[in-house]
Formats: C-alpha cells, sequence, structure tokens
C-alpha cells in the first residue's frame, strides 16, 4: 500500500453516483455497486462514500445502499451523510462500513463528535469540513448543509476544535474547487494542516495526478480524494469509473 492514500470519492443523490461542481448540479454517473466493483479491481486503498441528499433534502442515511456497497467493497470504506444519532453511526458501521464522516452535525452540534468518539473510538470518526472562501474579505469560513450555509468560523479554528473533541481524521473539501478539476487550494490545506495534528484528507480540485503530489507535498495533505478524476474521461467528461495506476501514483507521491 502507498503510503498517501488516495481515494475515490463518490456522491450519492437518491441512490444513484453523481457528481457536482462546486457543489451545485448534479449530474447522473452511474451505479454505486458497479462503481465499487472496477475499483477493487483497480486495487484502490480507501473509499468515500457520501450522500448528498441525506440532510439537505431529508432523505435519511441509505442503509439499503450502504449494506449493498460494503458488501462488494473490499477496501476499508467510510461513509458521510446524515448522520445525526449514536445509533446510527453504530448501524453504518455494523453494515460493514470501517468509519462514519460527520458534517453539518459537527457544526451544528460538536459534542456530537466527542460522543461519537467515545462510543466507537477516534480512529473511526472522520470529521468532514466543507469550505469556501469568505465573500467581503480574504480568507475561508466552514459551511454547513451541502455549502448551503455559511457560519463564519475559521476551518483552521473549527479544525482544532474537533481534533479536540475526538475527530480521528479530517475531510477537507474545497467548496469551491469542487468538480473544477483545477487543482487543489494548496493554501487551504496548508492553513487547516499547519494547525492540527491529526491527517487530513485533501478533496475538491484534483484534475491530473500531479494534484495529489502538490496537496501532499506542498500542503501537508496526509491523504487525497478525488471525484471527477476518478469518474470522467477526456475535455468532454465521458463517464468512465477509472483510477491511476500504481506506477502513476508512486511518481508523485514518492
Amino acid at each position: 500500500m502507498l503510503r498517501t492514500r488516495v481515494m475515490p470519492c463518490l456522491l450519492l443523490k437518491s441512490g444513484r453516483l453523481v457528481k457536482t461542481v462546486r457543489f451545485r448540479d448534479p449530474s447522473y454517473v452511474g451505479d454505486p455497486v458497479n462503481a465499487i466493483r472496477i475499483y477493487n479491481e483497480k486495487e484502490v486503498d480507501d473509499l468515500l462514500l457520501v450522500d448528498i441528499g441525506a440532510t439537505v433534502d431529508g432523505t435519511g442515511i441509505p442503509m439499503d445502499v450502504i449494506g449493498r456497497v460494503a458488501s462488494e467493497c473490499f477496501m476499508p470504506l467510510t461513509y458521510g451523510g446524515g448522520i445525526r444519532t449514536l445509533d446510527e453511526v453504530q448501524r453504518i458501521l455494523a453494515a460493514g462500513v470501517e468509519k462514519i464522516s460527520i458534517n453539518t452535525c459537527a457544526v451544528e452540534d460538536p459534542e456530537f463528535v466527542a460522543r461519537a468518539a467515545a462510543l466507537v473510538g477516534s480512529s473511526s470518526v472522520v470529521v468532514s469540513i466543507d469550505v469556501r472562501r469568505r465573500r467581503l474579505r480574504r480568507g475561508y469560513e466552514v459551511c454547513a448543509r451541502s455549502g448551503t450555509v455559511r457560519t463564519g468560523i475559521d476551518p483552521a479554528v473549527f479544525a482544532r476544535r474537533m481534533q479536540e473533541l475526538g475527530a480521528g481524521e479530517l475531510l477537507l473539501n474545497s467548496i469551491d474547487r469542487d468538480g473544477t478539476m483545477s487543482g487543489y487550494d494548496i493554501d487551504l490545506i496548508r492553513h487547516v494542516t499547519s494547525a492540527v495534528s491529526v491527517p487530513v484528507i485533501a478533496c475538491g480540485g484534483a484534475g491530473r495526478v500531479e494534484d495529489f503530489g502538490a496537496a501532499v507535498k506542498q500542503g501537508g495533505a496526509s491523504a487525497v480524494a478525488a471525484g471527477s478524476l476518478v469518474v470522467y474521461q477526456g475535455p468532454h467528461r465521458a463517464v468512465l469509473i477509472n483510477f491511476p495506476t500504481r506506477q502513476e501514483l508512486d511518481r508523485v507521491l514518492n
């Protein structure tokens, strides 16, 4: 396994895989189980599965989809989307998921992170931090509810608090770079990684394999996630579930 984990970030909406651009305009890209089978063949290290409608649309946690994906998934699986209770945490992990990712609930009820960590251990708790650039001044702010609610909270401050509450890992999402394939926001990644000691997964903007190396070597990320890069092919974004070869990853990460 590579020292730096590289993982697909797959988005769910109404049980189907979609891809967004700046958290908007979800486009259908396939069936989740079929995608998992392809990533199994490509020996992916880890996989992130996030339901983007569970909180905002009120659809709830898709336990049926989680169960089907977990039964097919050969690699460690993290699920996020709509998690608000400890019972939900236990049910998701019991379905075969290795880690749960808490997003909106971490903003609205931060102590839930501590309760979850106390129940299942920090190593199973990821806090997902969605971030936008501020509108009228320099810097960044944390957003909730799929990026629709601006909190005014600096992501480095929020990341430190999540670490203190027991998060074992942080998933840092740049809303402004999501789906653009224009490269990670290295300044944002560095801003957060310099504030915490837990691993940070960089997400949002990967457009080529070299972007992984930049996120790690320049930004200080411990792991990297990608969406568009691993579900699209070519300038016209034809849907093709894919993943870089080990040789390509070794070249940019080692």
